[in-house]
């Protein structure tokens, strides 16, 4: 077991009122433990799955299967075929707050969107008539694009752009905006990861400085009447409520919505409603999710122009170039 660092120290008083829920969240970030991965089915389940399956957690879809932590669901032919995507239940547990979004909807805009599970979870989740994948990083877009082509997400469009020119090009249209926001990682240590100076108040605050630029353009794409998913895999106060906060008070035409699959896991560090997974409960490594309705009702056409010369059609020769 490696010995915690005064930061995580201050950090867990900050977070937990319990001595004995301090000391949990410490051990798992500094003994982590293997958790159950999962799967998402982007096609029909097969009637014989070839893997142990955990019992279904209230906010896990229909279309999700956990696993026993000792499966290796990438490894299988299934896998290569296009059947399922993997990825950890701390994954499925942050896009949970999809649930409360009531459907059709007409539109996703997936801002930070590699390597693609957010997306295939929304697309799975609300089948949107339009999916725009966006990924800021150009040495990322790779791999997005091939996890939705082999996934069969075809129809998507994937974008390497900043936030800043949605903001400006497709202001007030786009159903539902996800961000799974780039932050310190503090999670990735319960998975036996290294997350370097992830306690760190000056790293700390320089993810919160980016979080809030990414939504204040970000919440200028959100048609109105539609929703924001903002998620992090971080535990800091600065980089979770303190954000979802600040856009709130910065356009109050936002508001926090109730997710009813996850009131169990609602955050005691906010006046508001969000979720927390923490890494001691053995369910995914950790993380933080809220959704907020834009109350607004500025309706704004849909700018095609724009998308389809920026956008990259995942089974065309440009998109795999």
């Amino acid at each position: 077991m490696g010995q915690p660092s005064k930061l995580l120290l201050k950090l867990s008083r900050r977070l937990f009122t319990e001595e004995r829920d301090r000391d949990a969240f410490v051990e798992a970030l500094t003994n982590p433990q293997p958790f159950p991965s999962a799967i998402v089915w982007v096609q029909p389940r097969p009637e014989q799955v070839p893997f142990a399956i955990a019992p279904a957690l209230p906010w896990q879809p229909a279309w999700v299967d956990r696993l026993t932590p000792d499966q290796r669901p990438g490894q299988h032919l299934l896998h290569q075929s296009g059947a399922y995507y993997c990825l950890d239940m701390a994954s499925v547990f942050s896009a949970a707050i999809l649930s409360a979004i009531p459907t059709p909807v007409k539109a996703v805009l997936d801002l930070c969107a590699a390597p693609g599970g957010k997306s295939l979870l929304a697309r799975q989740a609300l089948h949107p008539d339009h999916l725009w994948c966006n990924e800021v990083i150009r040495k990322r877009v790779r791999i997005l694009i091939s996890n939705l082509k082999r996934c069969g997400a075809t129809e998507a469009l994937v974008f390497n752009l900043d936030p800043q020119l949605f903001a400006e090009q497709i202001p007030h249209t786009a159903s539902v905006v996800v961000v799974d926001a780039p932050c310190s990682g503090q999670s990735l240590l319960a998975k036996g990861d290294s997350a370097l100076g992830c306690f760190h108040p000056v790293n700390i605050k320089k993810n919160a400085s980016r979080q809030k630029r990414i939504l204040a353009h970000t919440a200028q794409t959100v048609a109105a009447k539609g929703y924001l998913a903002y998620m992090t895999c971080t535990f800091s106060l600065e980089e979770n409520e303190q954000v979802a906060a600040w856009l709130m008070k910065k356009i109050p035409q936002f508001e926090a919505v109730e997710v009813p699959a996850l009131r169990d896991h609602a955050s005691p560090l906010a006046s508001f409603p969000c979720y927390r997974l923490w890494p001691q409960s053995g369910l995914g490594a950790g993380g933080f999710t809220v959704l907020l309705r834009n109350r607004g009702e500025s309706i704004e056409p849909l700018n095609l122009d724009f998308l389809t010369a920026h956008g990259m059609k995942i089974y065309t020769s440009e998109a795999s170039s």
